[in-house]
């Protein structure tokens, strides 16, 4: 009986020895605004290359929805309505065209994963904002590189 109870004893020490794991943001009340500030470097470029990349759409006359959808299945950058088009749109940031720029970096993988995410949204996004009716639907990119902005339309 002693044996069985040892194995028990020792993963009970060692519960108590392990550190505790700190308190998620949103149970600790951190704002998002803190969250953003505590952001990489690269996290922020990439918010000021979505922000670039809606008011060059709004420009063009789009009406954006929303920013930075998330499912399970991954995020959507900008969601924007081009005349009862609903358009689904990644936004890729690179300082230079090396390696193929920033257009180029949207492989299969992630086009699957953008459409993937897009059809989990779908749904809501029709009853919220086209009366739950399923618009037409569009994948478009805005490509940074350096600072040459460019808008694919019907991308993939």
């Amino acid at each position: 009986m002693e044996d069985e109870a040892l194995p028990f004893d020792l993963a009970s020490a060692a519960r108590r020895r392990r550190p505790r794991r700190r308190a998620s943001a949103k149970k600790a009340g951190v704002s998002f605004s803190v969250l953003n500030a505590a952001s990489s470097p690269t996290q922020r470029a990439g918010r000021q290359g979505e922000i670039q990349a809606c008011a060059y759409l709004e420009k063009a006359g789009l009406v954006v929805l929303a920013r930075n959808l998330r499912r399970h299945c991954g995020e959507i950058d900008l969601l924007a309505d081009d005349a009862g088009v609903l358009v689904f749109v990644e936004v890729r940031l690179r300082r230079s065209t090396r390696y193929g720029g920033a257009a180029a970096s949207i492989a299969r993988g992630k086009q699957d994963k953008i459409r993937r995410t897009a059809a989990a949204l779908l749904p809501g996004l029709a009853q919220r904002h086209f009366g739950g009716r399923t618009p037409p639907c569009r994948f478009d990119v805005v490509s940074i590189d350096g600072r040459a902005l460019t808008w694919i339309r019907h991308a993939f």
